[in-house]
């Protein structure tokens, strides 16, 4: 009898920090995230220095309101048009191009600043505008990510891409509020126009990225938005993303009622609103961070399912304590659950989507999560003045969790969807 001897089973190292492997293995990628990173914290700086110049010239909190307004406005209009744009011409040079007219209007704004200009129809103006240019070049940026990866590194990707922008709207607005006290607007504007020039940098460096057409395509010039939408009718996988994401977003968003539970409940202020907005982009940040793990799941359909689940779980708690810190610990855990149903959900849409079809799917991405939290925000606004801002916010994470279960039942493939045959 002949003794075999034992081959010790090789243990793969699950990581728990954020995986780096997309920002070493390709260098346009890295050049992209970076510039992004750095444009995201420039924009947040000039978003906040805009809202307190318009209050500091009109001292109007309703002027101030009305940015959100020049701002979703663009966004929701031009969501899917600019989708069928990123189908249609060349990714990299309409990044190229929306991020240099973006780059132009901050180096507009720091002008106008110096020369002592001080008009809140001026500042619309540009933050419109600067809308325009996001709606434009979003679809185009989030297109190429999947033909600059392979596909198992886009759930890395997606986290790394998560990082960013919630490390911009933390750093942005804190970085911002600093520079004005010390040196003004016009210091704001400048620093925010410099670092585009890293977003410019990127694109710049990019090679150039046609969409891929089917082979009986090929002289197709225009892409249009109606097919894109017949496209996304007819794949439950795909439209699973944005019902999971709508159901988390317009039922269970508690967002405009921080003004009000930060005072009723917890017995704070303007600070208390401060930290409890914090929370939940302090959370998604965490999760970031903590993301290395989110490339060994392959069940991305059942990932999306649980996070909102317990995105949904975390604000009904939410919505019944009456001490801060727990309260805030329930907003991290649901800005956590939300962080990582968005990284499986644009995988999902990066990697079962055709290329043909990616800008005008990440246009429909663009309107849903625009448009969804400010419907969230009436729904909480109208339920809490009916009834009272507990059962609002308790009964608007229940009904996102019966909404996701009743979803999961009616779609069940959606739960088998697995990353390594991804169906759309």
């Amino acid at each position: 009898m002949t003794e075999t001897a034992e081959q010790p089973v090789p243990r793969t190292r699950t990581r728990i920090l954020a995986d780096l492997t997309p920002l070493r293995s390709s260098p346009d990628y890295r050049r992209l995230w970076f510039g992004n990173t750095v444009s995201w914290i420039g924009q947040g700086m000039t978003a906040l220095a805009v809202s307190l110049q318009v209050y500091d010239i009109t001292g109007s909190a309703f002027s101030v309101g009305l940015i959100g307004l020049c701002s979703l406005v663009p966004l929701v209009l031009l969501g899917l048009y600019s989708g069928a744009v990123a189908d249609t011409v060349d990714r990299r040079k309409l990044g190229l191009f929306s991020a240099a007219g973006s780059f132009v209007l901050s180096v507009g704004l720091a002008a106008v600043t110096f020369a002592g200009v001080e008009h809140v129809g001026l500042l619309y103006a540009v933050v419109a505008l600067q809308s325009v240019c996001f709606a434009l070049n979003s679809p185009a940026r989030s297109s190429m990510i999947a033909r600059l990866l392979p596909a198992e590194q886009l759930p890395s990707a997606n986290a790394l891409n998560a990082m960013t922008s919630t490390t911009g709207g933390l750093v942005g607005p804190m970085l911002g509020g600093l520079i004005v006290g010390w040196w003004g607007y016009r210091a704001a504007y400048t620093v925010d126009a410099v670092t585009f020039t890293a977003s410019l940098y990127a694109m710049w460096r990019l090679p150039s990225m046609l969409p891929d057409r089917a082979e009986g395509d090929k002289g197709a010039k225009r892409a249009s938005v109606a097919d894109g939408l017949r496209f996304l009718g007819t794949r439950p996988n795909l439209r699973m993303t944005f019902f999971t994401d709508l159901s988390a977003m317009v039922l269970a968003q508690p967002r405009a009622l921080f003004p009000v539970v930060a005072v009723v409940w917890f017995g704070g202020d303007a600070k208390t609103t401060g930290l409890l907005v914090a929370a939940p982009a302090l959370g998604a940040l965490l999760a970031s961070v903590f993301s290395g793990w989110l490339g060994k799941i392959r069940r991305h359909g059942l990932a999306v399912l649980v996070a909102v689940a317990c995105w949904g779980g975390a604000i009904a708690v939410f919505g019944l304590t009456r001490q801060l810190w727990p309260g805030l610990i329930l907003l991290a855990l649901a800005g956590c659950a939300d962080s990582i149903s968005m990284v499986f959900r644009n995988t999902m849409l990066q990697a079962a989507v055709p290329d043909e079809m990616r800008g005008r799917l990440q246009g429909v991405f663009i309107v849903v999560v625009a448009g969804g939290p400010r419907l969230g925000d009436l729904m909480a606004g109208s339920v809490a003045d009916l009834t009272s801002p507990g059962l609002a916010v308790t009964g608007g994470g229940i009904a996102c969790m019966l909404v996701v279960c009743l979803l999961g039942l009616r779609w069940r493939g959606f739960a088998r969807y697995d990353a390594r045959d991804p169906q759309p």
